[in-house]
């Protein structure tokens, strides 16, 4: 039952991270009331330090936030560089060999989560959601099948209501809200723990590739070894859980003992020394277990994020399927908030798409984890598991890089952004030229592609025999299924093309 004090919005997303802040941002950016409940004051400490393309000129540069991004100083990744595999050399991708990741998108960022996270939440506040933080949501409301809301203890330790006609749950990893909407199933072939820290003074890999993440496999598991500035090194070793014993104890002990069996890590660290003091002063150990949730959306409530699913980070996919999955559930709220689609139909293009990234991201890890083959044994498997046309080793940067879905706002939203003022430029053209011949003629607003897309967007299949043309869009990716609009906000029924 809804207190009949309670505060009322649009939409409640529950946790601040990269997720919930891309997410409000989205929702926000179409003038819908958007409140961020965030149980901590940022900045704050978090994991997941190495991005991909995908997040910073795809989904970021759809929010707006790209450019503060581009002047926060994070230190260019221009692909990875792995000890794996049989080839008992490291070898290395770039991101550069992927035409979609070409120019200036062939780079993300190695960063500290505490800066990227706070530029992300400031700027969904700017774009108008509400924020408040050091508020611990406590359950959700509902109102027969349906949620309708959340409790939460505010900074006062007050306890709050507050009704929306969604819940997001952003909230990450160790979310609770996630029993609300399903169950968690958990891998039985990545079942692993992490023990990392942070070190000055490491070696760097010779420019241009300084800034790529390290990757090294060793008897017990492998080594991320994350460059976050010229001199600061974020260090982990992923077990296996069968050697647990070996984290046990003391961990500034356990984290040396590894760095030992790993011969390159004890090379680039043999002139560092380990943080002591401030957030990155601690040891910490973490159970990098990789699940899925058995639902991720029910009537009135999303998930996204850690919160629907994690995967073993050797491909840092986890900040990429946060953003991805809040680009993809914002549609969906966008398009049903705006009356075009019912919350079924939008919903499922939502999973589907959710749960296609995550399997194709699990699906090609399992097969990496096989130590025995070749980096070219890996590229291949990239290409049979995303199904592209590209050669092995594109499919391979593609997927890592984030953008194997094939989705247009992952790898080119700057284009879409261009082409959307063209558009606006091209609309106020057709406008003066009807005011010109003083009405006497509706053709070149029909001409002009933003009118196209509204009527194409509407259903208007009658528009073809105005137009005398049919225009190319973006292809479903499942049968019956929908495409983005042409801004990347919405979903949108794709046009059926006239039989021949």
């Amino acid at each position: 039952m809804i207190p009949a004090n309670a505060e009322e919005v649009d939409v409640v997303v529950v946790g601040g991270g990269p997720g919930g802040s891309t997410l409000a941002s989205l929702i926000a950016m179409q003038g819908t009331r958007v409140l961020v409940l965030e149980k901590e004051t940022f900045p704050r400490y978090q994991i997941g330090e190495s991005l991909l393309p995908s997040t910073i000129h795809g989904v970021c540069r759809l929010t707006g936030v790209n450019e503060k991004l581009a002047k926060a100083g994070f230190t260019h990744k221009l692909g990875g560089t792995f000890k794996w595999g049989a080839n008992p050399e490291p070898w290395t991708f770039a991101f550069g060999v992927s035409p979609k990741m070409t120019g200036e998108t062939s780079h993300a960022y190695q960063v500290e989560r505490s800066t990227f996270d706070k530029i992300l939440l400031d700027h969904a506040r700017e774009l108008g959601a509400v924020v408040r933080e050091n508020c611990a949501v406590t359950g959700v409301l509902t109102t027969g099948d349906r949620v309708s809301g959340v409790t939460y203890t505010d900074p006062d330790g007050a306890e709050r209501s507050v009704r929306a006609k969604y819940v997001v749950d952003a909230s990450g990893n160790k979310s609770r809200l996630y029993r609300d909407v399903g169950t968690r199933e958990y891998s039985e072939f990545f079942r692993n723990l992490a023990i990392f820290g942070y070190f000055e003074g490491g070696k760097r890999l010779p420019a241009p590739r300084s800034g790529n993440i390290l990757s090294v496999a060793f008897d017990g598991g492998w080594f991320w070894y994350i460059p976050l500035s010229d001199s600061l090194t974020s260090v982990g070793a992923v077990v296996r859980r069968e050697l647990a014993d070996q984290v046990q104890g003391d961990p500034e002990e356990s984290l040396s003992a590894l760095i030992a069996q790993c011969p390159l890590i004890s090379e680039y660290l043999s002139d560092a020394t380990r943080v002591t003091e401030g957030r990155y002063g601690e040891i910490r150990i973490r159970k990098d277990y990789s699940y899925h949730n058995t639902k991720v959306w029910r009537p009135g409530m999303v998930l996204v994020g850690d919160a629907a699913c994690f995967i073993d980070p050797v491909f840092s996919s986890g900040v990429h399927l946060a953003t991805y999955s809040a680009l993809l559930a914002a549609r969906s709220i966008n398009s049903v908030l705006a009356g075009t689609l019912d919350e079924a139909t939008a919903f499922r293009e939502f999973e589907l798409r959710y749960r296609r990234e995550f399997s194709v991201f699990y699906e090609f890890l399992m097969s990496f984890y096989d130590l025995h083959e070749s980096e070219d044994s890996y590229f291949w498997a990239a290409k049979k598991i995303t199904k592209t046309t590209s050669s092995e080793l594109e499919s391979f940067v593609d997927l890592v890089g984030g953008v194997s879905s094939g989705e247009a706002a992952l790898s080119n939203a700057d284009v879409l952004a261009k082409r959307f003022k063209g558009e606006s430029r091209e609309f106020a053209g057709a406008v003066d030229e009807i005011i010109a011949n003083k009405g006497q003629s509706m053709l070149p607003l029909f001409r002009s592609s933003v009118v196209r897309q509204a009527m194409r967007e509407g259903g208007q299949v009658q528009s073809h025999a105005i137009l005398g043309e049919d225009v190319e869009g973006e292809p479903p990716v499942f049968e019956g299924g929908l495409v983005p609009s042409g801004d990347g906000m919405f979903w949108v029924v794709p046009e059926s093309k006239p039989a021949l």
